[in-house]
């Protein structure tokens, strides 16, 4: 059992609930059978009026159907949370060669708040964070911003967006999304302080590096 001083500032779980309009039809057989939500999509519950603060998260896993999964992970240089406020993009995390987050149970899919710390390594000229997941391709490596959870500015919010520039190697999947919060220090505690904003569609492995981009600001 981790430490559970850290879940009061940003302990997270995905939504339990099937909670809004998939962004996309079918699911891709990529795609491990287990994960929840295989497809991108938007929460049609708006946020909570008294959740005034938000995080983004990043959910990264081992594809042990994939011949060589053992050395599979997924290489971060840059994660970044703003929102859409009076018409004005605001920062609310940026952050660069770190993340913070735990190893959660993967069978089932999040079955329990219990975590470990997440463990990291780090390119040689320390540019970027490496989660390798194929070393514990049992859980699902759940990170967010190395950065504190931020309050929302006053104004009329449009809407947030996360973008994470990542690189993934072959036999590794990622998805990215944030949740808004009822404050910027409340813990997850029995459930009820976060609320799902949704979540982005799954990235594959690429020799390239990708950006990764969940937004919930209408189109």
């Amino acid at each position: 059992m981790v430490n559970w001083s850290r879940r009061a500032t940003v302990a997270l779980l995905p939504c339990t609930l099937v909670c809004g309009s998939l962004l996309g039809a079918s699911d891709d057989p990529r795609i491990p059978s287990e994960v929840r939500f295989k497809n991108a999509y938007v929460n049609s519950a708006p946020r909570p009026w008294n959740f005034t603060s938000a995080m983004l998260w990043g959910i990264a896993i081992a594809d042990t159907r994939v011949r060589g999964y053992e050395t599979a992970q997924v290489e971060i240089a840059h994660t970044q949370l703003t929102c859409r406020i009076d018409g004005r993009t605001v920062v609310l995390n940026d952050d660069r060669r770190n993340v913070r987050g735990g190893l959660y149970r993967r069978y089932p899919w999040f079955g329990t708040d219990e975590h470990e710390p997440i463990p990291l390594a780090h390119s040689d000229d320390h540019s970027t964070v490496i989660l390798r997941v194929g070393q514990r391709p049992n859980k699902v490596w759940h990170f967010w911003a190395a950065s504190p959870r931020a309050k929302l500015p006053p104004g009329n919010l449009e809407g947030c967006t996360v973008e994470v520039r990542a690189q993934i190697s072959p036999g590794a999947l990622l998805q990215v999304g944030f949740d808004y919060w009822r404050d910027a220090t409340i813990g997850y505690d029995s459930g009820g302080n976060n609320h799902e904003a949704g979540a982005s569609r799954w990235y594959f492995p690429s020799a390239d590096w990708q950006e990764a981009i969940f937004t919930d600001v209408p189109h």
